[in-house]
């Protein structure tokens, strides 16, 4: 069931575009699965910097967090290497856009994301957060085909599978459009990461500070290809994942130069931050 939130105004003033974007020609219009400017194939992991920055969820602090505005605000803005977005499944097994379990926080709607089929989704609308610079305009949630088919190849994206049994669905999806080396798949079970990469994805396995405390990420590094670690864990965690053999370690969820500074002092070499046009700054990208 849907239960509709009122707010007088909001929903029509919701996500006007800032004046200041420019959204590349690239991105102006829908695009199939295989754009011409790909050439031999599309951008891939290889091609990331030897310090990576993520707009996680888009770049929360900066734009409506996991929305196409947000996303080409972030893509536009070429400040961070990586597009972040969560992903759930709703109930006619359609791959969407969206952190919550529920639309409850980030739309004018309440209810279970999972308990809509496509075309309830399609009337739903984003709701921004007061604090968001500039005004943007309402907008519906995307599915997960649409931020690939718009960014799929242009930019690696990072997509963390919030629901384990859409797993084989994003895998689908994401290999008909010859994105498996442009295109980390995120779990926090290892079970998940495993499954992930025996589907032929790159798995991303996040982890919590807690959680660091007892993980040996060593036994992990057959079939993670991103260890997705808690900035706040202790050092000792940190300088232990960093020397597991998982080819790349990235801090989450960074919010301010010193957190950036001190895990890559530690040998981080990637920054997942909610505010990249504020972060991605620094060692490594000055």
């Amino acid at each position: 069931m849907v239960t509709w939130i009122v707010s007088t105004g909001l929903a029509a003033a919701a996500f006007m575009v800032p004046s200041a974007l420019v959204v590349p020609s690239a991105l102006a219009g829908p695009v199939g699965p295989m754009p011409l400017e790909w050439g031999g194939g599309p951008l891939t992991v290889d091609a990331l910097p030897r310090v990576t920055y993520v707009a996680h969820r888009g770049g929360a602090r900066e734009v409506p967090e996991n929305s196409m505005p947000g996303l080409m605000a972030a893509y536009a803005r070429g400040t961070a290497q990586v597009l972040d977005a969560d992903t759930r499944m709703l109930r006619d097994g359609t791959l969407v856009v969206m952190h919550d379990p529920t639309l409850n926080r980030t739309t004018f709607a309440g209810g279970a994301v999972g308990g809509l089929d496509v075309r309830e989704w399609r009337g739903m609308r984003l709701r921004p957060r007061a604090s968001l610079p500039g005004s943007w305009r309402s907008e519906r949630p995307p599915t997960v085909a649409e931020v690939l088919d718009r960014f799929g190849g242009r930019i690696v994206l990072m997509l963390e599978a919030k629901d384990p049994r859409s797993l084989e669905r994003l895998a689908g999806l994401v290999r008909a459009r010859g994105l498996t080396r442009s295109v980390f798949v995120n779990s926090n079970d290892p079970a998940v990461a495993r499954h992930a990469h025996r589907l032929g994805l790159l798995a991303q396995l996040w982890r919590s500070a807690e959680q660091l405390r007892r993980d040996r990420p060593e036994r992990w590094r057959t079939f993670v290809d991103l260890l997705d670690v808690d900035v706040n864990a202790r050092d000792a965690d940190l300088v232990r994942a960093v020397r597991s053999g998982i080819p790349r370690v990235w801090a989450h969820t960074v919010v301010t130069p010193r957190q950036r500074d001190r895990a890559l002092a530690l040998g981080c070499d990637g920054i997942i931050t909610d505010a990249p046009g504020r972060l991605a700054r620094g060692p490594g990208q000055d």
